[in-house]
């Protein structure tokens, strides 16, 4: 048996047969295999660096200095300690400045792991006094070699070695701000952290395994029971939550782009799978007559696509290895550490996906040849699909869905992608029916044979040209999301943010400099440069209830209440805010005004009475407005702004924020060099950063959206193949009727050319719609896409049709119709 199925085989692929299956199920394979080549070396590299990603055993993190009170219980275990924060560095001769993230270290750092340095020897020593270590990003964009000077705040230190890899450094990936490492005894010579300054405290522990482990408990303990705002612990178990969270979303945002690749491989191989069963009807018609029994003919097709499945997804996990190394390669300057190989598991869940795809969708028309009767080769009758059959395109369904759930690892998520694929087909699927409708209606209109045979040819092929219209709908409005919408949103976004909008923020303004820096922004010709305060509070009650974290469910509201708020108070509201309910302070009361956004995250609202801690003065207001905020405007904004009267006393910095034309760089560097304490954001440089990360991420993204393209390509294929047969006949007959052959070409590059159009206009409204969804609910600005978004549809759908028709059906004139018609 295994013998005359592998034979069976080699015959139906020397004819041609299973190609189109085997092309199917590679793609579909190589599309999920390279997303899952590249999660598992992201992952493995996390793992890897485990013990690196604390630096330590147990490390306690807080926003303000860590008191006595969290010391004691660790006394007995080795201790070491950072302050991390940004701010400007300047070169030597402070013409040039760079946002870097400073990070002072003591002696110890670091308790696990290893500190590298350009000289690829693992350090336990930190940067002697006087000298910091730096990225190599640094020196690039401060043009400083090593051994020259560049300043921090009030102080001038000589850069000695680059950073190759530094432990506890959580976000290794990817880099932002490079970092400049000083020891701790010098931090307060810089005079960088002043009263409102942001700094990320860490005491970093480690020791024996139990001693750890019972600090931590009694620590949790500590923090719950006096409810320690902005405290947080960091051990190996609880990693750092917000390196796998992020990991977790990429690998479920590539999955979902693999998974629409799959699914319309799916609807490719079912496709393909019954053309298969169709065209071997007679030839198990002709084994059963030669004594075989139903099970015997069933097995035979089984073990041969068994076989075709296997090497298919082989084939498919080699191609997703090389498509990981692509992606790899468009995000190269993003992933900036040394991946280690993938393991097997990626090729081995690659292989195993290619057989839920054979088993659950090509199968089903396969068990369908078990019902052909012997007296087929008699009477041309196939019978209705047996309630078994319907079961087994059932069982694809739910594999699928299974398939779902494992790759994206959400059940909901799968879910709603399941159903969103159904609906999309289903509204696509309406509007293919409706034209063909109005098509039929419309006949009469055309007077050319070559027309009337094209739209006659629609009418009798209606389950076909859906499938055809469907499938290209869905492959290029995911594409058309990527390109065409994608430069729309971003022009949309540009045209959102006022041409002379601010690109320039200084934080950390003292009280006492205020009048000096106003002067110089005045001095340098800077518009409306308005300075507020800002005072650094932490919401701790509600209409005289306390609340924590544990009173919200959401990750948004959990945070806000563990971090300080941006409070700030002035008179008179901001032009680009309005309010929405309530009114303006009124009185001398103590008043607080609320940003709409974090009223319904906290669920707060008009007439609560909020209690805030600023610098241990507990200080209550009560709202009286809510604010809706201009996001777009890039201006200064705050959450909560309290009267005047209420900030009395409290300590306060100033953040301003203006813009700043090209051709006056010198303002910066002054600022920086006269005033070494301020947070000075280039915002403009920020955003270009953003957008080039968004550039590698959006051309990673349309990477694997050529693997959906060419799905959909292949569901085209595969529709024009089901019905190849069909046509074949149609055309002989009209020939032998009179129909030239030019005439019958004309009509099949006409039927094509409505099929691909009307794909690319569904595809164009489809990837429109959710355009404006995201803009609308996602960036909140008008969005009004281009015409010429239907238009590249109209085309590229037409084109699409065109290939994929020309490709499967260019032979089918070729045939002479005598030889057709006695074939049929």
């Amino acid at each position: 048996m295994l013998l005359q199925s592998l034979r069976m085989t080699w015959r139906d692929w020397r004819a041609g047969e299973l190609h189109f299956l085997l092309i199917a199920l590679v793609i579909a394979v190589g599309a999920l295999s390279s997303v899952g080549f590249f999660v598992d070396r992201v992952s493995s590299g996390l793992q890897r660096d485990a013990n690196q990603l604390l630096g330590a055993d147990l490390v306690i993190s807080s926003d303000a200095p860590i008191g006595n009170n969290l010391r004691e219980p660790t006394k007995g275990l080795q201790q070491a300690e950072t302050a991390s924060f940004v701010s400007m560095a300047v070169n030597n001769d402070e013409s040039l400045s760079k946002l870097v993230s400073v990070k002072s270290v003591s002696a110890q750092y670091p308790l696990r792991g290893h500190l590298t340095l350009d000289s690829g020897i693992a350090q336990q020593q930190i940067p002697a006094s006087g000298t910091v270590w730096v990225d190599q990003a640094v020196l690039t964009a401060l043009n400083t070699q090593l051994g020259q000077r560049l300043k921090l705040g009030d102080q001038f230190f000589t850069v000695s070695h680059l950073i190759q890899n530094e432990p506890d450094r959580g976000s290794a990936f990817i880099n932002f701000a490079p970092r400049v490492m000083l020891a701790e005894s010098d931090l307060a010579a810089t005079n960088l952290i002043q009263p409102g300054s942001r700094v990320t405290y860490r005491l970093m522990l480690s020791g024996a395994a139990k001693q750890v482990s019972a600090t931590q408990k009694t620590l949790v303990k500590m923090i719950e029971s006096q409810q320690l705002k902005g405290v947080n612990l960091e051990s190996l178990e609880t990693g750092r939550p917000e390196m796998s969270s992020t990991l977790d979303r990429a690998k479920q945002f590539l999955s979902l782009v693999s998974l629409l690749s799959a699914m319309l491989a799916a609807l490719a191989i079912a496709l393909a799978a019954r053309r298969f069963m169709l065209r071997h009807i007679d030839a198990c018609a002709m084994l059963r007559c030669l004594g075989m029994t139903q099970t015997q003919v069933t097995t035979l097709f089984l073990i041969e696509f068994f076989t075709l499945g296997l090497v298919a997804s082989l084939l498919g996990a080699a191609l997703g290895y090389f498509g990981h190394l692509a992606l790899l390669i468009w995000l190269g300057s993003f992933i900036s550490t040394t991946l280690p190989e993938p393991s097997v598991l990626p090729a081995l869940q690659g292989i195993a996906i290619g057989m839920l795809l054979l088993i659950g969708f090509a199968i089903p028309p396969i068990l369908q040849l078990r019902n052909v009767p012997h007296n087929l080769m008699v009477r041309r009758e196939t019978g209705t699909p047996q309630a078994h059959t319907i079961f087994a395109y059932l069982i694809g369904v739910v594999m699928f869905a299974i398939l779902l759930v494992w790759q994206t690892g959400n059940v909901k998520l799968a879910g709603f992608t399941l159903l969103g694929f159904l609906v999309g087909m289903l509204v696509f699927a309406v509007c293919a029916w409706a034209f063909l409708r109005a098509m039929k209606l419309m006949r009469g209109w055309f007077h050319f044979p070559a027309w009337r045979f094209a739209i006659n040819a629609l009418q009798r092929r209606p389950v076909a040209s859906i499938v055809q219209v469907v499938a290209l709908s869905l492959g290029l409005m995911a594409l058309l999301l990527l390109t065409a919408i994608r430069a729309d949103l971003l022009s949309a976004w540009q045209q959102a943010t006022p041409a002379n909008a601010p690109n320039q923020f200084i934080i950390n303004i003292l009280p006492e400099q205020k009048e000096p820096i106003a002067a110089l922004l005045a001095q340098h010709k800077v518009d409306n440069p308005a300075l507020y305060p800002m005072i650094r509070g932490r919401l701790i009650a509600v209409n005289a209830t306390s609340i924590s974290a544990k009173d919200f469910e959401a990750d948004n509201a959990k945070r806000m209440i563990e971090r300080e708020f941006n409070l700030s108070t002035m008179a008179q509201m901001q032009s680009h805010n309005r309010l929405i309910s309530g009114q303006w302070f009124s009185g001398d009361k103590p008043e607080a005004s609320v940003e709409e956004g974090i009223a319904k995250t906290l669920r707060l609202k008009l007439g609560d009475k909020l209690r805030f801690d600023v610098a241990g003065q507990q200080m209550d207001v009560d709202i009286t407005s809510i604010r809706k905020l201009d996001w777009g405007s890039m201006q200064v904004n705050f959450f909560v702004i309290i009267n005047p009267k209420s900030a009395v006393g409290l300590p306060q910095t100033f953040i301003t924020a203006f813009h700043l034309p090209a051709n006056q760089p010198g303002l910066i560097a002054e600022l920086s060099r006269d005033y070494p304490n301020l947070t000075i954001v280039d915002t403009g440089a920020v955003l270009l950063q953003l957008q080039h990360v968004l550039d590698q991420v959006v051309a990673a993204v349309q990477f694997l959206f050529l693997f959906t393209l060419a799905c959909g390509l292949l569901v085209l294929y595969a529709a024009l193949q089901s019905s190849q047969q069909q046509r074949l006949q149609e055309a002989s007959l009209l020939r032998a009727l009179g129909a030239s052959k030019k005439q019958l070409s004309q009509a099949q590059w006409i039927e094509y050319g409505l099929l691909g159009s009307l794909a690319g206009l569904l595809a164009a409204s489809g990837a429109a719609a959710i355009g404006w969804v995201l803009a609308h609910q996602v960036f909140e600005f008008a969005f009004h896409p281009s015409p010429v978004l239907w238009l590249f549809g109209l085309v590229a759908g037409a084109l699409c049709a065109l290939i994929g028709g020309w490709l499967g059906l260019r032979h089918i004139l070729r045939q002479p119709p005598l030889l057709s018609l006695r074939e049929a």
